[in-house]
Order: structure tokens, then sequence, then C-alpha cells
């Protein structure tokens, strides 16, 4: 009984216990003085995490003291060269438009855009074509926006997958022949909606009006006789110069080769080689 009201005396003043420690602040078993969270040193880089309270509000906080989290990927090349090479078709065919440079610029026009589908394949050259038409869209307006995809955005298109798959000049012309000539008509087409006027009909009406202008003054000149007088027949002319256009479109590809040709193979990416006869005449004329 005197044991038990020893060890459970405690002094009122002073709060010790008669072995020395501290009712009110009991010392630890490791020696050290307990201390309540408004009184630890947080910044003390001793202070363990055990001592540190809730667990979850420390991430947190390391959470929200981390660097956010940039992204520095560098952008890829086919990216950069698919923006530069739209560009330059673009600059193409403005500069040609506004400075008269059409007639032999003309042959430039598809050629970025087949590089681009060289290098980077095809989904890289619709990008590109479709970029350089809203590029133009915003420089130009959309109707000579339009005319540039439609033959030029299509044959860049058509030839660089042609030359990729080292198809021979006689395929990609023939091909790229054809999409010229159905893109004249549908040009014809789109004209003719804008001015409320048949433009095909027109022009072979003039062209039948030229031609018979034309035997007139053979006939007075005597070359031909009296019986090639009267109107020649509308279809025969639209057939000729459906023939025309045809050839044209011909001529066009077969120089668009020729500039890729010598072009494309000094910058890496050289197209199929063309008939021996061509190159007989190049060597010839060098």
């Amino acid at each position: 009984m005197s044991s038990a009201s020893e060890h459970d005396y405690v002094d009122p003043k002073s709060g010790a216990t008669p072995e020395g420690g501290d009712a009110q602040n009991p010392t630890p078993p490791s020696g050290r003085p307990a201390q309540g969270d408004d009184d630890r040193n947080w910044a003390d880089p001793t202070t363990r995490d055990s001592d540190l309270g809730d667990t979850s509000l420390q991430a947190a906080i390391a959470v929200d003291l981390k660097p956010p989290h940039m992204n520095t990927t560098v952008p890829p090349l086919s990216l950069v060269e698919t923006a530069f090479l739209s560009s330059a078709a673009g600059l193409i065919w403005l500069v040609s438009y506004y400075l008269s440079l059409s007639p032999w610029m003309r042959i430039f026009f598809p050629t970025p855009i087949a590089l681009v589908y060289l290098r980077w394949g095809g989904r890289a050259a619709w990008m590109a074509a479709l970029v350089t038409s809203l590029l133009l869209s915003v420089l130009m307006g959309p109707y000579l926006s339009l005319l540039f995809f439609i033959p030029y955005g299509l044959l860049g298109v058509q030839l660089g997958a042609l030359w990729k798959r080292g198809a021979p000049w006689s395929v990609s012309i023939g091909l790229g022949t054809l999409i010229s000539t159905l893109s004249f008509f549908f040009r014809i087409w789109l004209l003719s909606i804008f001015l409320g006027e048949d433009i095909w009909l027109y022009l072979t009406n003039r062209i039948a009006d030229f031609v018979d202008w034309l035997t007139a003054i053979l006939v007075s000149w005597g070359i031909l006789g009296i019986g090639a007088y009267g109107r020649p027949d509308l279809t025969l002319v639209q057939l000729l110069t459906l023939g025309a256009v045809i050839l044209s479109d011909l001529v066009y590809l077969f120089t668009v080769h020729l500039g890729a040709w010598v072009l494309l193979s000094r910058l890496g990416n050289p197209i199929p080689d063309p008939p021996e006869w061509v190159q007989i005449l190049l060597e010839e004329e060098s």
C-alpha cells in the first residue's frame, strides 16, 4: 500500500515524481524530451520522417513542390521539311502569278510536293498539298488556291508515288497527262459556273471562226479551192481542240520529268532514269 502511494505521488508545485520524472511532460524511453508539433524544428535535417506527422500531407506537399513537366521534344524532321517544301511550292506559284513567269516556272509547280513524297511518304505529301492550298487561299483567295491544287497538287502526289516505286517514264507521263487533261476540263467547268456561260462551247466556236477566217485567206491566195469554203464542223473542231490539249499536257509532263531528273538527283532523291533515246539526245547535246 505504501509503495503504491509512493509511485502515485506527484508534487503539486513542480509536477515531479519521486523518480525524477515529469508527470505533465514525461521523458520518452530514448532519453529525448517529447516535443509538440508547434515546438518541432521543421527545417532540422535530423528530423525523421516519422516525426513529421501525417505522411499523406507530406506526399501532397512533395507533389506540389515538384517542377512542372515541360515537353522539350525536338520537332520531327519530316514536319519541318514538309512545312518548308509546302511554303516553297506556294512561293513559286505566287511569284509566277504576279510576275507573269508561269510559262517556264510551271515546270516546278508539282516538284516540291513530289519531293515530300520521295522523302516522307504519301501522308506527308497529301499534307503538303493541302497546306500549300490553304496558304494560297489566305494569300490569293480560294479560287486561285483551288487552281493550284487541281492539277499541280494532285500531280505532285501522283508523280511522287510513281517515282518512289520506280515506275518508268511512260507510265508516270501517261497518268500525269490524264490528270492534267481532266483538270483542264474541271477548270473550264468551274470558270463556266462563275461566268454563267459555257466556256468550252465559246472556245470551240471561236476556234471554228478562226479556221473559217484562215480558210478564206488561203482560198483568196489560191492555195485552196472554192470548195473549201464553209463553216467547219463543230464536233471536229472540239476533237481537234481536245487533241491539242492532250498534246500540250504530254509535252508539259515530259518537261517536268526532265527538270525533276536533273534537280532531284542533286538533292539525293533521284527519280527513275529516262528512256534510252532521251539519254542519247542529252549526251549528244552536251
